[in-house]
């Protein structure tokens, strides 16, 4: 696998890109049409390392390198241009469909490869703007005028930024031992029929130049530790059950002690599962702890508060022409903060310098004691709000859209756990329920924002509790699935919690998976809607694991 770049071969490659960009900027233009009034490149060099193992032996331990390319052309003006909302690009035309120019950039330091790549790139982006902007053109004629409809592009100041490189070294030989050992834990409970232990290093080097003067290059590390398992419930239904810890360092990662606590955790949590009853659908009172909680609000709220939502017909729109109003409850506020790399002493995954258009990323009130003040915004403006504020993300060499980092969720009405808990049974008994529900953890959810379907979200949560209310014991169930509409499940929080809980993972939508974090503290609804989730029917497996015939001493082999 090739070397990363050198310091000195990064701004090699930047002065190159540059080069190219400017050649294009002057000359590229086709008789009667209008050129380029925008254009950007990026380079993203891609480094992985990652090795995993099951069962006590390696499946995996491999790593690659690539780099990628992503020409932004832009034909028009800011104010009318030829981009479109993404998935919307008009596709009637029949020409210029044989040749499509990879978008891969050469893994040698090359400046002619890599200009002639761009050069190839450049061409068709360019054709394809102005096939664009004719037919977006068109499609104006029989659109109402809108006098408040926003400029098709923001106008942003250049920035000039060189990271100083990052180094990303890989133990290999302490993971592949440690995940070996690890994932042999599970072989003594055969019960659980897949298991994994992966470790894995992502290095993104990404050089950037703009038409407007930007020239950046910037480094980012992420490390993944992930112990995972899966096993079935004698009904049938799949369980799962993982702890993940990401860091931008090495050294940042749990030791060795603390991952084998992990997959033991793992193991009690999923053996609880198998023998939890499973409930039937609910709506009622409930407890969301914090990591459960960071989870709604990112489905519920976040993704609504995405400028690019705000705009098109296939949305819904939901906190449109809301700013100034009250859409949450007086006591909650929230941040999205790119530019936070760490809390309380733990990193989180949506940190960055600048996003994926150029822009540095800042930080952003979205809601003001209850009160909507503004969006995430790339460089895609929305009604009221002609800037960005460096929130345009992507994965690879997909098209930057407005994008969650750090999603902070504060309350002013936050109480102890012990009292929570005792406001979640006097709320229960109130409504007449011999019960209510902590959720403790979570997997993730998801939501649809489009206008086409119903506005809601879903939440899988993982270690679910009935809070009996006559005693306050709490017991372990399964086989829901949290689901609601977003503006009425979060203007049904009647308090919160003290403590802050960090939720750290990836987000998949239009522009990709990008890596993301949510703080919030616990949070005690109201009413929660739980449905019974997806019921497998499917037979675990018919014969035992062969570790199962296995003496105990054997199993326990390193």
């Amino acid at each position: 696998m090739a070397a990363a770049p050198a310091p000195d071969a990064r701004v090699k490659l930047l002065d190159a890109m540059a080069t190219e960009l400017t050649r294009n900027q002057q000359q590229l233009k086709m008789q009667s049409h209008e050129p380029p009034y925008f254009m950007s490149y990026q380079l993203k060099d891609y480094e992985q390392h990652a090795v995993a193992a099951r069962y006590g032996a390696v499946f995996l331990d491999d790593g690659y390198r690539e780099r990628k390319l992503y020409v932004d052309v832009r034909v028009g003006n800011y104010d009318f241009d030829s981009s479109v909302a993404e998935g919307l690009e008009f596709s009637f035309s029949t020409k210029g469909t044989s040749y499509i120019a990879r978008k891969d950039g050469p893994l040698d330091d090359s400046p002619l490869a890599l200009r002639t790549a761009l050069w190839l790139i450049t061409d068709e982006q360019y054709k394809s703007a102005l096939f664009q902007f004719l037919k977006k053109k068109g499609e104006d004629v029989y659109a109402v005028e809108d006098p408040k409809r926003p400029p098709s592009f923001t106008k942003e100041k250049p920035s000039t930024h060189v990271q100083p490189p990052l180094q990303a070294p890989f133990n290999r030989e302490r993971w592949v031992k440690l995940a070996r050992e690890v994932s042999a834990q599970f072989n003594a409970h055969p019960e659980l029929f897949d298991s994994e232990v992966r470790v894995s290093t992502d290095k993104v080097t990404r050089l950037f130049v703009s038409t407007e003067g930007t020239r950046l290059i910037t480094e980012e590390v992420l490390y993944g530790l992930h112990v995972s398992a899966v096993t079935r419930a004698p009904d049938g239904q799949l369980l799962d059950d993982s702890r993940n810890f990401y860091s931008p360092t090495e050294a940042g990662l749990p030791d060795d002690a603390k991952v084998r606590e992990a997959a033991a955790k793992v193991i009690e949590e999923l053996l609880a599962l198998r023998a939890a009853p499973a409930i039937d659908p609910y709506t009622g009172p409930a407890i969301l702890a914090p990591e459960a909680s960071g989870v709604l609000f990112h489905e519920a709220v976040g993704h609504r508060l995405e400028g690019d939502r705000q705009d098109g017909d296939n949305e819904g729109k939901t906190f449109k022409g809301q700013v100034g109003k009250l859409v949450l409850p007086s006591f909650i506020s929230i941040h999205d903060d790119p530019t936070q790399r760490m809390l309380q002493g733990e990193p989180l995954n949506g940190y960055y310098l600048f996003d994926e258009e150029g822009v540095r990323g800042q930080r952003v009130t979205l809601v003001e004691k209850g009160v909507l003040r503004n969006y995430l915004l790339g460089r895609r403006p929305v009604e009221g709000f002609l800037q960005s504020n460096g929130h345009g993300r992507s994965q690879g060499t997909l098209k930057p859209v407005a994008r969650m980092a750090n999603l902070l969720v504060e309350s002013t009405k936050a109480v102890s756990d012990a009292e929570l808990k005792k406001m979640l049974i006097a709320e229960a008994k109130r409504q007449g329920k011999p019960y209510g529900l902590i959720i403790r953890d979570i997997t993730g959810g998801n939501t649809n924002t489009s206008s086409y379907g119903y506005q809601a979200f879903k939440g899988v949560p993982r270690m679910v509790y009935r809070v009996d209310v006559k005693t306050g014991k709490e017991s372990l169930v399964r086989g829901v699935e949290i689901v609601g509409t977003p503006l009425s499940a979060v203007n049904r929080i009647l308090a919160s919690g003290q403590r802050a809980g960090i939720f750290n993972g990836f987000c998949g939508a239009e522009s990709g998976n990008v890596p993301v974090s949510t703080v919030a503290p616990a949070m005690l609804l109201q009413e929660i809607e739980l449905q019974r989730a997806v019921e497998g029917k499917d037979r675990p497996p018919i014969l035992s694991s062969p570790a199962a015939q296995q003496e105990p001493a054997a199993r326990q082999e390193k």
